[in-house]
């Protein structure tokens, strides 16, 4: 702790009179160092210094003597801590710090500077200390060369970038003691032309210097020195005022009662107030243009948010010296940074000058110069900054609506669609304020009126008129979620959206159309939504989260609310609207979100009886499948065992399904006994009844109903007479389906006896069949109803049907058999992989529009991910898969993500298989080619170049973990080398194989292989070749040669990028947590784990080589003990590249003595460039940072809005700080007409500050 200010026995009192500007005033200047020397008196008035006296306090002793050491108290013999530790501590009052600190200055100045000079020093990470000889006789710039070459460089941190809890509230305590300070010292320490003087030159030094560390935490200090510094001037603009009224009021009193001494105190006071008023101008002068003006144009972005920060903080603190455009212009400038934080500063600060609207008449040369730049903010590429410039935008429309255009406004408008929830609620927030926020004077008279005639009523239309006009109407959701937190009241005023649908209009009012009641219903549908799930719709939300008591209570007192007023209502809208599908649809949905207790509690069951006949009308009415599902849907939500109008439901639920399959069953007999072609009439009929069953399946289990075998009859039929009605074998298929599904679900819940597993598993398979006899149907959708359906019976009938202890399922286990997985891959291959434009069938004759085109590709891609999960759960056999991945670069971009993913899942379920299906595809791809173009094709053609580009793309999704695949990439290479020799060539051994060219597309795998295991697969190939193969050297032999060399290539190369690798990770100890000077590299395609191969060989030295090769003998000391190999001494001799059999040619010894000597220099020449940056960076040269780039940048998601170059310098003599005058001062300067033009006020000063 600080000690106690100890204040002195002589210490003279302030009169009352002289202490009238604040009870926290610093301490008297005791030995008179704080006089002023360059105005020719003392101190301030009411700062007189005491009476000269003896050095009391200190026992006649020096200032610094026994009872102080640097300028601190000591305690008990017991030295305190340096203002930097008690900073960081943040524990301590900061108030009685910096009481501390004062009395020490007023004891010797100079020490007290020395220790807030080294405070500074030491906030910036700087181990240096200055010391009293060095700030007695050093400038300031020679103290901050010093303390650079002090600084530790091999560390990127700083007391206000580290990381920990001691450091977490460094920062507020660091700003806290720079205002607590000026706070303290307002009154006649920051006048003595010393103290701060000496502080802002050494702030503005450090400021400039080229180590981030010091810049970044002097602009900060000078930043919160400016802020304190407004602060102070703002107090005595307002003490100047109160004095000059009181002045004006004694004058005006008559002569008799003037007071002449009080008049002259009076204009002494002024003057006094006026002279301290134009040193605070100086100060902020020398801050402004010595810091601001450079760093706001930094290259670190923090140091730039730091100053947009605060000139935020002075425009809104003191509007009238600094709310100007003269100021305005950095904000409006930097909106343009490249960093989305500095964006963000620029926003947040227009918001605490929009937000006062005293203030609007000041800010509209820049609004009207900057608009259309925050309105382009809003579709920021960083959602923050999207956000606050719509809240800024929302803050400008309620000070004045003429500002924005109804251009401005849709801008803004269409983002309630976005799908991130904070920019969707600001912009439901600006529609509000725009659109819904004004109301008729004529409104309040009518307030508590309910229903059509309350005032939200028109708002309402406002809402259903705007939804219809954005065009986005399968949206309603996110309109209502957005608006969800401003309007909760319109939204949830459901007794005027019921009004609107039910009454009739009044006189002189428009009904709604057609078009605007769906609309409404929609609308209304959603807001009854949220508030009974009181979660936001899909996409907007991270998941549900956990609502507090308080939304709880909010939550069922809504669901009440709903139900009390549609259980009535409900029946009533279903009867007016029974024949329009969409509203039906919509409103069959209310009852989802019911209590319904309440139709117990609240005796309306009548209305209960009314809904069920409604919806029985409905179900008699509609063939819609949207309809029917909906009403399958409201009869389940009904259907509550735990409410005690089940009994009453069921019923209702049960006469409907028994009318339902009575008559589907009298339809289908006489449908199936027709001997001639069925009737249209009956086969609708049948349709129509199958659709209802069909959909109340979906929902409902009709076991007992017992459907499988009138839709296995109807099935079977279709198979044998080919003629039947595509619709009626769908809805069957889908039907049959169901039936499996629910009693699945029944024999896995209960203790099903054998019997019923069995005549399940005769249902399964026999379904599977019929599935398999459609997939050759003639129709394209009946196929894809039966392939989906087969991949999904496949799937759950699968050996996963045991997991979870379900063993005795094992009967109903099904494998399909070769035949059908053939069937179920040509149906992918004939129906999946195509053309767009070959597409016709699966569009239905529709016009070739883009939105069907995506919807067929949806279609498309849904079939592909069904086959594909019975590959990844091993439904399938893997081999399979080979058709799938060879269309991989193919159709990469309508399935690229699909077949990228079920790769990455077989190689987890098994790497060899998965490698071995890769290469069979390109095998497969190979064949293709050869029977097009025959074996004399040119390596050089477009096809045979797409081979081995997928071959290239197959060996990137191995990854760099080369142990992990050693073994599947041995695979590989043995199955193609294989498969190159496979085929003889008919013509002798003087000619290559035929195949002999896919060692070409091999050899793109060749980088996968560790070092020792291209010795063994190159052993495994000479095998296969002969000893004339060896010494050919025609064009035909190329692909022969080249994967030879690639078997042989990687030995030296492998060590010396070892080398390398540890050269480059030791010279970047220094940089590794700064930001790198470029992005990321991308990895050469064909050396992608040149530099990776041996260091897998050093951390694992006792690898075995794949089983099914034979490891030849290797001279090399690998079997040492790995702590005592020492990468720089040891690594070039552990792998000798020294074939024992096989020479390579002599051009390859060449080029690897030559890489070997250029990676030696490569070497030499970095130690050198190293060894001089240090000497550059200690000498203070302008070395420019790493992280340094160019400020300005178009950040928007679209292409307008561009500006103009703003790269230039500016002409900042230009700029003076002018407190604003009271009525006895001159007048401001008015406003250059050319203010805002970049290029009128640029130079090239700042852009040449050079910046570590």
């Amino acid at each position: 702790m600080i000690a106690a200010p100890e204040i002195p026995t002589d210490f003279t009192l302030l009169q009352e009179s002289e202490t009238h500007f604040s009870s926290d005033t610093d301490f008297e200047d005791i030995e008179g160092k704080n006089q002023k020397q360059g105005k020719g008196k003392t101190c301030k008035k009411g700062k007189k210094g005491p009476v000269e006296k003896g050095k009391s306090g200190n026992g006649g002793g020096k200032p610094g003597g026994p009872n102080r050491m640097n300028g601190h108290h000591q305690q008990n013999g017991v030295e305190n801590m340096m203002l930097f530790e008690v900073v960081k501590m943040g524990k301590s009052a900061m108030q009685s710090v910096v009481d501390d600190w004062i009395e020490s200055y007023k004891h010797d100045r100079d020490i007290a500077l020395l220790d807030l000079i080294n405070f500074f020093i030491q906030c910036s990470g700087c181990k240096g200390v200055v010391t009293a000889e060095m700030f007695r006789h050093m400038q300031n710039s020679e103290i901050i060369r010093k303390m650079t070459e002090e600084f530790d460089e091999d560390s990127g941190d700083y007391p206000l970038t580290m990381a920990g809890p001691q450091w977490k509230k460094f920062k507020s305590s660091f700003c806290e003691f720079i205002g607590v300070l000026v706070r303290q010292c307002q009154y006649s320490i920051i006048y003595d032309e010393y103290m701060m003087d000496t502080v802002i030159s050494l702030l503005t030094g450090l400021s400039d210097s080229q180590v981030r560390a010091f810049r970044h935490t002097s602009t900060l200090a000078a930043m919160k020195l400016m802020t304190a510094l407004v602060n102070v001037a703002l107090n005595l603009s307002i003490n100047m005022d109160n004095t000059q009224r009181q002045y004006e009021a004694e004058r005006n009193k008559i002569i008799g009662k003037r007071a002449n001494d009080r008049l002259e105190l009076l204009l002494q006071k002024r003057k006094e107030l006026q002279e301290n008023q134009d040193e605070i101008e100086n100060m902020m002068n020398a801050i402004f243009k010595g810091v601001f003006v450079h760093r706001y144009r930094d290259a670190i972005a923090e140091i730039r948010a730091i100053c947009i920060e605060e000139i935020g903080i002075w425009m809104k603190m003191y509007s009238d010296a600094f709310l100007n455009d003269s100021y305005l212009k950095y904000v409006g400038w930097t909106m343009h940074d490249k960093q989305g934080e500095v964006r963000l500063k620029c926003l947040t600060a227009l918001q605490g000058l929009y937000y006062n609207k005293e203030l609007n008449s000041k800010l509209e040369l820049f609004t009207s110069r900057f608009k259309d730049r925050i309105v382009s903010m809003t579709l920021d590429k960083e959602y923050d900054v999207a956000v606050q410039a719509i809240k800024l935008l929302t803050l400008v429309l309620q000070s004045s609506e003429e500002v924005l255009t109804a251009e401005d406004c849709e801008n803004v408008y269409h983002l309630v669609y976005s799908a991130h929830r904070p920019v969707a609620v600001a912009a439901g927030e600006f529609l509000y304020k725009k659109l819904f926020s004004r109301r008729d004077p004529e409104d309040d008279g009518i307030i508590k009126r309910r229903g059509r005639q309350s005032p939200n009523a028109n708002l309402v239309k406002t809402l259903v008129f705007f939804f219809l006009e954005s065009e986005l109407h399968e949206h309603a959701a996110y309109l209502v979620d957005s608006m969800w937190d401003c309007a909760t009241d319109l939204l949830k005023d459901w007794e005027c959206m019921n009004s609107l649908l039910l009454e009739e209009p009044l006189n002189g009012e428009e009904p709604l159309t057609d078009r605007q009641e769906s609309a409404l219903i929609e609308i209304m549908l959603c807001t009854i939504r949220q508030a009974a799930e009181c979660h936001p719709p899909v996409g907007r939300g991270t998941g549900k989260r956990v609502l507090t008591a308080k939304e709880k209570k909010t939550q069922l007192d809504d669901r009440t609310k709903i139900t009390e007023l549609f259980a009535v209502a409900l029946p009533q809208l279903l009867a007016k609207y029974s024949v329009d599908a969409e509203k039906v649809t919509n409103l069959l949905q209310l009852p989802q979100y019911f209590d319904l207790e309440i139709y117990t509690t609240g005796r309306l069951e009548k209305h209960l009886d009314a809904l069920l006949r409604q919806i029985r009308d409905i179900v008699e009415k509609h063939t819609d499948i949207d309809v029917l599902e909906a009403c399958s849907k409201t009869y389940h939500a009904l259907c509550n065992e735990e409410f005690t109008i089940f009994n009453r439901v069921d019923i209702a639920r049960s006469q409907l399904i028994d009318e339902l399959a009575d008559k589907f069953n009298r339809l289908l007999e006489d449908f199936l006994q027709e001997g001639e072609e069925p009737d249209e009439d009956d086969a609708y009929q049948v349709l129509s009844t199958l659709k209802r069953i069909t959909a109340f399946h979906n929902a409902h289990d009709l076991s007992r109903w017992d459907l499988f075998g009138c839709n296995y009859k109807l099935l079977k039929t279709g198979i044998e007479n080919g003629d039947m009605p595509e619709q009626i074998v769908i809805h069957a298929l889908q039907c049959t389906h169901y039936v499996i599904l629910w009693q699945l679900a029944k024999v896995t819940e209960s203790s099903s006896t054998k019997e019923d597993l069995l005549r399940l598993k005769k249902q399964m398979r026999v379904f599977c069949q019929i599935c398999q006899h459609y997939l050759t149907n003639v129709n394209t959708a009946v196929k894809e109803q039966a392939f989906t359906i087969l991949c999904d019976v496949l799937m759950i009938f699968s050996h996963q049907i045991m997991t979870g202890g379900r063993d005795m399922l094992e009967p109903l286990v099904y494998t399909p058999d070769s035949s059908l997985q053939s069937e179920l891959l040509s149906f992918i291959l004939d129906h999946v992989f195509i053309d767009q434009d070959d597409d016709n069938n699966s569009a239905d004759g529709q016009q070739d529009d883009e939105a069907s085109k995506i919807e067929a590709l949806h279609k498309r891609r849904n079939l592909l991910a069904a086959f594909c999960k019975l590959i990844v759960y091993t439904v399938v056999e893997m081999n399979t898969a080979a058709d799938i991945f060879k269309q991989y670069m193919k159709y990469y971009n309508d399935y690229g993500d699909i077949i990228k993913e079920t790769m990455s899942k077989t190689r987890q379920i098994d790497k060899i298989q998965c490698a071995k299906t890769l290469i069979l595809s390109l095998q497969q791809l190979f064949n293709e080619m050869i029977q097009e173009n025959g074996y004399n094709f040119d390596r050089s053609s477009p096809t045979f170049s797409g081979i081995k580009e997928l071959a290239r793309r197959f060996a990137l999704t191995f990854g760099l973990d080369q142990l992990k695949t050693r073994e599947a990439i041995a695979m590989l290479h043995k199955d193609g080398i294989e498969f190159a020799f496979k085929e003889p060539n008919p013509q002798g051994e003087s000619h290559p194989p035929l195949n002999l060219a896919f060692l070409d597309i091999l050899s793109e795998f060749s980088s996968k292989l560790l070092r020792q295991d291209k010795r063994t697969v190159y052993v495994y190939l000479e095998k296969f070749m002969t000893f004339q193969m060896s010494l050919r050297r025609e064009d035909v032999w190329l692909p022969l040669m080249s994967y030879r060399n690639s078997l042989l290539a990687g030995g030296d190369d492998d060590t010396m990028s070892v080398i390398s690798g540890i050269s480059s990770r030791g010279s970047t100890v220094r940089n590794k947590k700064t930001k790198p000077a470029t992005g990321k590299r991308k990895v050469p395609e064909a050396e992608e784990s040149s530099s990776s191969d041996s260091m897998w060989l050093n951390r694992e030295q006792t690898m075995h080589t794949p089983v099914m090769m034979q490891t030849p003998q290797l001279t090399s000391t690998i079997m040492r003990e790995p702590k005592r190999l020492r990468p720089e001494e040891n690594y070039m001799g552990v792998y000798p590249m020294q074939p024992e059999h096989h020479q390579a040619p002599l051009d390859y010894k060449q080029q690897e003595e030559a890489a070997r000597q250029q990676q030696e220099r490569a070497a030499m020449n970095y130690v050198k460039l190293r060894t001089n940056l240090q000497h550059a960076i200690r000498r203070g040269t302008s070395l420019m940072e790493d992280d340094e780039e160019p400020i300005v940048e178009d950040v928007m998601m679209s292409s307008e809005g561009r500006i103009e170059d703003l790269n230039e310098g500016m002409d900042f003599d230009t700029m003076d700080i002018d407190l604003p005058p009271s009525k006895n001062r001159r007048e401001r300067t008015e406003l250059k007409p050319d203010f805002f033009d970049p290029a009128s006020i640029m130079d090239e000063s700042v852009l040449g500050v050079s910046m570590f």
